[in-house]
């Protein structure tokens, strides 16, 4: 159905100084690197937090997710609510909420109370990040935004490389408790810059609230990560897990029914319509699933196979952001000259050139520098990809939902992080249980069994195995490579998916917006 015009009166700030802008910038890619960094730093944590607070496997496991959950869930409904009540009271709400929660998990002496301030953290991040966006768009003129975007993305992008360096740092040198310092440190540095430099923008709606199509969104994208994320720990018939993916189901499909019958929706589903809207955002749910879904084998393997530590591992992923960073910065002259959809194209065949490059490369013999090409083809691709197809999403709403569109670029990361964890995931390890068992003919049954779970408990049966230790770790390093092999080769196919995607529905051919040549607000250096 056709959607009336809402009447809107739009109180946006638009900023020319490079001052205001610089001073901007480093707010909000502040605020954003510490909710990217609390994605992924309790991960290289999970030994510590069940020795320290007796969890089991499966309560760190809810530790570490419920975080995520919690984001997802609530990216769009908080959005609106940035875009209708003020995107700085939301912001700086947002930061002391997140603040607080990072203070509690890291004093919290119990399972309970420490999943209770992760989800709180979650509710608080979901504040924060739409917004940081919402804020770039809303402010900066359309000469200055896509370079403004560039920056943003290439620390969206890079935020969780950086976020696994410090937390493994802190575990190797401290503990990890003080894995909270950084997100905390750099709360209380963004809210400080935020009063100082960051105008207020809302926009004064007449219509009410959509907070039917608010509920089901959060219904919806929490009941499916929920599922994503607990399928290849528990099962995917486990009861958590279907109850977890129905609801999300059920809930999605009520949302877009919902939404096309509202004469002012939260999301308007027509505009899915539009080219660069449906390809940006899948072109960043299949880009994040298969980075994601990367993290998630290369960590292991620079720990059990090349035998780093969790600091050198962490480490050996900087190139890949050091790459990566620039180039999205780099992207929007890029576009401006062959145009966002060639610049797109381009970047995702990049990224598929560097997962096939890993797929090939990767051995137990190389090590290291066997994958190290493949990272930073992976991270150029990246690079290229991430700032036209953020500025594709956000382009596409109306000013007055740019808190909407932002947060459905965040969504479409968050989702496609997920997925892209459980498909890979599951892939590694269907691989490396088909390449392993073979090797371990002639061991006892209850060993062979606990020794093909995974490389770690290879580890640990290796150690009591005798003779036969060599053989065992010898056998569980190769058939880890063997399964990652395969999960690189499923994230060549989804990069073929987006390829295809974008050559046949991609944004159209016109060039972007050229960034004024005479304004340097780069943070890269602050």
């Amino acid at each position: 159905m056709n959607h009336p015009t809402e009447t809107t009166e739009p109180s946006s700030t638009v900023l020319t100084d490079p001052k205001d802008q610089r001073n901007i910038l480093i707010a909000m890619c502040t605020a954003l690197i510490a909710v990217i960094a609390s994605v992924s730093g309790l991960n290289v944590a999970q030994q510590d937090l069940a020795i320290d607070l007796g969890a089991s496997q499966s309560a760190v496991l809810w530790i570490i997710n419920a975080y995520t959950i919690a984001l997802a869930a609530l990216l769009l409904p908080i959005g609106a609510i940035g875009d209708r009540w003020g995107r700085k009271p939301v912001l700086l709400t947002g930061l002391a909420v997140f603040g607080l929660a990072s203070l509690g998990a890291a004093l919290a002496p119990t399972v309970g109370l420490m999943i209770a301030a992760r989800v709180a953290a979650g509710v608080g991040a979901a504040m924060i990040m739409p917004v940081t966006l919402s804020v770039i768009t809303s402010s900066f003129p359309p000469e200055d935004r896509a370079r403004a975007i560039g920056i943003w993305a290439g620390f969206a992008g890079s935020g969780g490389i950086l976020g696994l360096w410090v937390s493994a740092f802190m575990v190797d040198v401290v503990t990890w408790r003080w894995l909270f310092v950084l997100p905390i440190g750099l709360v209380i540095v963004s809210a400080i810059a935020s009063v100082m430099f960051v105008p207020n923008s809302v926009e004064h709606a007449t219509h009410r609230f959509d907070i039917g199509g608010s509920l089901l969104s959060a219904l919806a994208i929490g009941g499916i990560v929920l599922g994503i994320h607990e399928g290849p720990e528990r099962g995917w018939t486990d009861p958590i897990t279907l109850a977890g993916t129905i609801v999300g189901v059920v809930a999605l499909v009520a949302f877009v029914m919902w939404e096309r019958r509202q004469a002012n929706p939260l999301l308007d589903m027509s505009a899915f319509r539009d080219r660069g809207l449906s390809s940006g955002s899948a072109t960043l749910l299949i880009v994040f699933a298969v980075m994601f879904g990367i993290f998630l084998v290369l960590f292991p393997y620079l720990q059990a196979v090349v035998g780093w530590s969790a600091l050198r591992a962490a480490a050996g992923l900087l190139p890949m952001a050091a790459v990566m960073m620039p180039m999205s910065t780099l992207a929007p002259r890029v576009a401006a000259r062959f145009g966002s959809r060639a610049t797109m194209i381009t970047g995702v065949a990049i990224f598929g050139i560097g997962m096939m490059t890993l797929a090939l490369r990767a051995s137990v013999e190389g090590g290291y520098m066997s994958v190290l090409p493949g990272l930073m083809i992976l991270g150029f691709g990246m690079g290229l990809t991430m700032t036209p197809a953020t500025e594709a999403i956000t382009a596409t709403l109306p000013q007055e939902k740019q808190g909407v569109a932002s947060a459905l670029n965040d969504t479409s990361r968050e989702v496609g992080g997920a997925l892209g964890v459980a498909l890979l995931g599951s892939i590694l390890s269907s691989g490396y249980r088909s390449a392993i068992e073979p090797a371990l003919e002639g061991l006892p049954p209850e060993l062979a069994e606990h020794a093909s779970e995974g490389i770690g408990s290879a580890y640990a049966v290796a150690a009591e195995a005798g003779d036969a230790a060599p053989q065992i770790i010898d056998a569980a390093q190769h058939a880890f490579v063997e399964g990652w092999v395969s999960s690189m080769w499923i994230g060549v196919a989804l990069a073929g998916v987006a390829l295809a995607v974008l050559v046949f529905r991609g944004p159209g051919t016109g060039k972007a917006v050229a960034p004024a040549a005479d304004r340097e607000f780069e943070i890269a250096s602050a």
